[in-house]
């Protein structure tokens, strides 16, 4: 979600083992359901030589109840917070299959897929969404910063343990802790597997 005319997502990550209790604290806030919890197919294209990666950019389709496909990538202008910002377009296309075929016509190739369930709420001006994803729970909040920061207070997590980097450079740090042969941060991949992020974030 962009927050503003630049095209900027400033968001706050949290790893939330336990994701009931933030849902019940929305709703005691009177937070709105805005999207009901949804499956969510994500894969990411790059060049051959993984150029978009190298550059800090990432091109995804994203397949819920509807087609999505978003650039992220640095802000065209600097801008200092202590938020995570990226710069976010966006744009809904009809056909996941079509958009892939036009992709590799450009050399554009599927080079990682990651799946989640999410469930989106509004809480004042910030959205809040509940991700379960294959490795663990978060929250993620997107909004200007104060608001984010008002909150997550509300909602009794800490701001000093905000992540700054994404599901797919938590996956990275997750892969090289455990050596798994696998780049795909799937439910499937992961159905037998003892290890979490909590590996990470709670050493």
């Amino acid at each position: 979600m962009a927050t503003n005319l630049d095209n900027l997502e400033v968001e706050g990550k949290f790893f939330v083992p336990d994701l009931a209790i933030v849902r019940a604290r929305l709703l005691a806030l009177g937070a709105m359901v805005v999207r009901a919890r949804v499956f969510e197919r994500n894969v990411r294209f790059d060049t051959e030589d993984g150029g978009l990666q190298e550059r800090w950019q990432l091109l995804r389709l994203r397949e819920d109840t509807a087609v999505t496909l978003t650039f992220k990538g640095d802000p065209q202008k600097a801008v200092e917070s202590e938020a995570r910002v990226c710069e976010e377009l966006e744009v809904q296309v009809s056909d996941f299959d079509m958009m892939r075929l036009i992709f590799a016509r450009l050399g554009l190739l599927p080079a990682q897929s990651y799946e989640k369930y999410r469930e989106a709420f509004s809480l004042g001006d910030v959205e809040v969404v509940l991700d379960e994803l294959p490795y663990g729970n978060f929250v993620e909040l997107e909004g200007a910063e104060v608001d984010l920061k008002t909150a997550v207070s509300l909602l009794g997590l800490d701001w000093n343990k905000r992540i700054l980097i994404n599901y797919l450079g938590l996956m990275q740090q997750l892969q090289e802790k455990h050596n798994f042969p696998f780049d795909d941060l799937t439910f499937a991949n992961f159905a037998d597997k003892s290890f979490s992020i909590a590996d990470l974030l709670l050493d």
